[in-house]
């Protein structure tokens, strides 16, 4: 899968570097999801502490996913790794309703970053497996994603955990940068 990856990118950025900032609350599944797509599997995780960053090179793409801590103490760092960023991959943890007012908080500061001003959203509702989670509407109205005028965004349903809707998001943020977005 970490090929499919890497050959989904590969026709959208020719000898482009893309930086995209993969960013939630802490237990979202950020880091399951990098390296579900870069590995092709799950791989065991524990809390990032700082951040993992992939590069992906296919012919002379090289495309840099940069995955960072979601813990309250590590989240005013996030700023120092927005500059020249194209997209951020916002992740949320459907099922952790209790959370979703902090995740959105986070979510629309983030929006607020000079920085970032020109960055595409994707927001993956992660941990559709779970039971009790929210579907991709019900975290469109928790995070107020309608309020988002200024930038393209998208929301996609996944299952970090299956491999389930990754793609989907994947082929959505592809298009949207290759049409100009980022």
């Amino acid at each position: 899968m970490g090929i499919v990856f890497t050959r989904l990118f590969s026709s959208l950025f020719g000898n482009k570097e893309a930086r995209i900032l993969v960013l939630g609350l802490d237990n979202a599944g950020k880091t399951t999801i990098l390296y579900r797509l870069q590995m092709g599997e799950v791989v065991s995780t524990i809390p990032t502490i700082g951040f993992n960053v992939e590069t992906v090179q296919y012919n002379n793409i090289k495309f840099q996913v940069w995955d960072l801590g979601g813990q309250t103490s590590i989240r005013p760092y996030w700023r120092c790794y927005f500059p020249n960023t194209q997209a951020i991959i916002y992740v949320v943890d459907s099922s952790d309703t209790d959370r979703l007012v902090v995740a959105k908080e986070e979510f629309h500061a983030i929006l607020e970053e000079e920085e970032l001003k020109g960055a595409v959203v994707l927001v993956f509702a992660n941990k559709q497996d779970l039971p009790g989670a929210l579907d991709d509407a019900a975290v469109t109205e928790a995070l107020e994603l309608h309020k988002i005028r200024n930038r393209q965004w998208g929301i996609f349903k996944t299952s970090a955990i299956k491999g389930e809707g990754l793609f989907d998001g994947f082929d959505w943020l592809s298009n949207t940068l290759k049409s100009g977005g980022g």
